[in-house]
């Protein structure tokens, strides 16, 4: 036990000298394992993780969101948290795009559901993903056009449209809502687009978000066009072949596309 005590003693000593040498008297304790009362995990943090493990595609092929993440979940698409993130992942995108040259066959790519228009409204009425996928219930909802543009990445889409970048929307909506997803954008104000490419069911049934998008890329790329930037939701946006110089993930985690 002496040991023990001893050997903490030595590294908070060690933590208050490495601080003090950059002018900072914070003590550095050590790693706390488990938080709360009797040493048990808060739900809340080990929430905060699972997010973590989901946006750095460590935790993959699920379903739903834990049902014990609900709350958690709901508060952090509601809260400011998600706004602050999507703003950071488009505020570099930018940064990125203000330093290149383009040409007339330079193009940028961007996923729609969850990048370009949000269905939180959706998802809000549904558990904030902890219910099954209905994709009955979701296409009534597509239907409906009325999904609002995530405000950071309508900024982005701006941006980019002012520097002279062509723009395309690479989606995993089908043939069949082309014209509704056209209206839809054009209402949440993006108004210029090169090209709006959906899924179609009859060559890429069956194929993963994956393939079918990287298959798209390949055909813009051998029609003479550089992909010089590509920012989805999902890793199956960005992954693949014919990414692009440079991809964004964008938060979600609400659900997973392979």
């Amino acid at each position: 036990m002496k040991e023990v005590v001893f050997l903490v003693a030595i590294i908070l000593v060690a933590g208050q000298c490495h601080g003090a040498e950059h002018g900072a008297e914070y003590p550095i304790y050590p790693l706390r394992m488990k938080t709360g009362a009797g040493g048990h995990y808060i739900p809340e943090i080990s929430c905060a993780s699972w997010r973590l493990g989901v946006e750095a595609h460590n935790v993959v092929d699920w379903t739903s969101i834990p049902e014990d993440c609900i709350g958690y979940v709901g508060n952090y698409l509601l809260g400011d948290q998600y706004r602050s993130d999507s703003k950071t992942v488009n505020q570099q995108a930018y940064f990125y795009a203000r330093t290149l040259n383009f040409t007339d066959k330079d193009v940028w790519i961007f996923d729609i559901d969850e990048t370009t228009l949000s269905n939180l409204q959706y998802y809000a009425d549904h558990g904030f993903g902890s219910e099954p996928y209905n994709a009955t219930a979701f296409n009534e909802w597509v239907e409906l056009g009325e999904a609002p543009a995530l405000p950071e990445t309508l900024k982005l889409y701006k941006k980019l449209l002012n520097l002279g970048i062509n723009i395309v929307f690479l989606t995993g909506r089908p043939l069949s809502q082309k014209a509704v997803t056209a209206t839809n954008l054009k209402l949440a104000g993006y108004h210029k687009w090169m090209k709006l490419i959906l899924k179609d069911t009859s060559i890429y049934h069956g194929k993963t978000a994956v393939t079918y998008k990287s298959a798209e890329r390949k055909k813009l790329e051998e029609s003479g066009y550089k992909i010089i930037g590509n920012i989805g939701d999902q890793w199956s946006d960005i992954l693949g072949t014919n990414v692009g110089n440079r991809t964004f993930k964008l938060p979600d985690p609400m659900y997973y596309i392979s």
